[in-house]
């Protein structure tokens, strides 16, 4: 057994690991970085990265599709599986080769292969070959897929996203449960690369949309490509000698029995913290298992612990990795000096067509911080002009102000370019803008943003009847 003392024990080098680590190396070369399985971050393996090259396969395919809009005809369309996920691997592992040189500019003498386990507060056990003493620790250690164990009877024709991209060929059919951002974005690719795709939901929900009337314009638009049963009940799944039957109860009640070539589970994720032995800590946990912590310093109820990433189960995103870990490990190497860190704007986007995006607080935390207290405005892509120049007018905007103060406070958008408009809206957020400071910026002709200016517009017209009402009222 090889006993070791140290200031800081980060324990995961995904994106909040090796932000941590960075940020912690500021203040102290006494470090521990345990890391039990292969470097590399979720994204760049098995996440972002490969996912949007798949996407972006089937955004050629689609687009070959449909030239015709253009008065453009384009000869016999072929989809080689095989190519387009020898691509997808490619790029994949040039990705995964960059977080690895990275991980290789790591002092080598801070490196601690192995799983990690707490015996108390300040002391790891890292499988059975190293002992740490640690001042301070950082848990940064992921997350991974989630499922209930009815899935595991499909055997071997079981995916999760980790695997869609070691497939040799394209699948014939498939199942995909879960209609959050991943089953979305892996869903809709697969089907415009000639996968027959059926997505599986079960309370509704739609890639994370909370605005119903947004939802139901995303639900028709994804349905003229591929089947949505957004309210369906699972009730048998078992292997076949073609792949899975299943058998489910449907929106409207019915038993419907169908076979698919494979299954992806894409119903969640979970924190990797159910080996870590917190129980022996006195962290203390909420009803899911995860540490309490503070988002500002990333502080747990134990002071000299913190949390960062996909472990603490709030925000899984790699930019919120990458800050979370900043914060941690800098509180980590400063501590007991903790301070607040940098908390961006919201921002959330899915690469679905069209795109799915989330700026600053949701709906839900606009109701619930400002009751009937803020004001709407929203714009239709339908007649939007470069919209309809790109044949992408599909989709809605709608963006929230504080009704009595005018400041910009959020916005849900499924529409053509929603990662750029995204940005824009998320920056304004942060810098605290009212609606008539965003009406005051320029905006080009034609282009999209010129929607977005449209809804302010309407969001202003709003704001300034409620702002009469109100003194009528008075």
């Amino acid at each position: 057994m090889n006993f070791k003392d140290v200031d800081v024990a980060i324990i995961g080098t995904g994106t909040s690991g090796m932000s941590a680590y960075r940020a912690a190396k500021q203040h102290t070369n006494s470090i521990a970085l345990i890391e039990a399985g292969a470097y590399g971050t979720t994204c760049a393996r098995v996440g972002c990265m490969p996912s949007k090259l798949l996407i972006a396969a089937a955004e050629a395919a689609h687009n070959a599709h449909k030239a015709d809009v253009f008065g453009v005809t384009v000869g016999d369309i072929k989809i080689d599986g095989n190519k387009v996920l020898e691509r997808v691997r490619r790029e994949r592992d040039r990705f995964v080769g960059f977080v690895l040189e990275s991980v290789e500019g790591f002092d080598v003498n801070h490196k601690i292969n192995g799983y990690a386990k707490f015996v108390d507060d300040n002391t790891l056990l890292i499988d059975d070959h190293t002992q740490i003493k640690a001042k301070r620790i950082v848990i940064a250690t992921g997350s991974r897929p989630h499922f209930a164990d009815i899935f595991y009877e499909a055997g071997e024709r079981l995916l999760i996203n980790d695997d869609v991209f070691e497939l040799e060929t394209l699948p014939r059919s498939l199942a995909v449960f879960g209609p959050g951002v991943i089953g979305l974005e892996l869903g809709q690719a697969l089907s415009r690369l000639g996968v027959e795709v059926k997505v599986f939901g079960r309370s509704g929900s739609l890639g994370g949309i909370q605005d119903d009337s947004i939802k139901e314009v995303a639900k028709a638009t994804f349905a003229q490509e591929f089947e949505l049963d957004l309210e369906s009940e699972l009730k048998n799944l078992r292997k076949i000698e073609t792949g899975v039957e299943i058998e489910y109860i449907n929106h409207q009640g019915q038993s419907i029995t169908e076979s698919f070539e494979y299954v992806l589970a894409a119903t969640g994720r979970r924190a990797n913290l159910d080996n870590l032995n917190l129980e022996l800590t006195n962290l203390v946990l909420d009803s899911r298992g995860t540490p309490r912590f503070d988002a500002k310093t990333m502080q747990t109820s134990c002071d000299h612990i913190f949390i960062a990433g996909d472990a603490n189960a709030v925000l899984p995103l790699l930019h919120e990795a990458a800050d979370e870990g900043k914060i941690a490990g800098d509180n980590a190497g400063r501590y007991p000096d903790v301070e607040m860190g940098l908390r961006r704007a919201g921002i959330a986007i899915a690469f679905t067509d069209p795109q799915i995006a989330s700026m600053g607080l949701t709906l839900s935390q606009i109701k619930q911080a400002y009751e009937d207290n803020y004001a709407v405005g929203e714009v239709s892509f339908v007649g939007q002009g470069r919209s309809r120049v790109m044949a992408k007018n599909q989709g809605v905007l709608k963006v929230y102000a504080d009704k009595h103060s005018g400041e910009f406070l959020g916005a849900e958008m499924f529409g053509p370019a929603a990662e750029h408009v995204a940005h824009l809206l998320s920056w304004a957020i942060q810098q605290k803008l009212t609606v008539s400071e965003i009406l005051d910026m320029p905006f080009y002709h034609p282009v999209i943003e010129e929607g977005v200016r449209t809804a302010f517009r309407d969001l202003n017209t709003r704001l300034t009847l409620s702002l009469n009402t109100d003194k009528t009222t008075k």
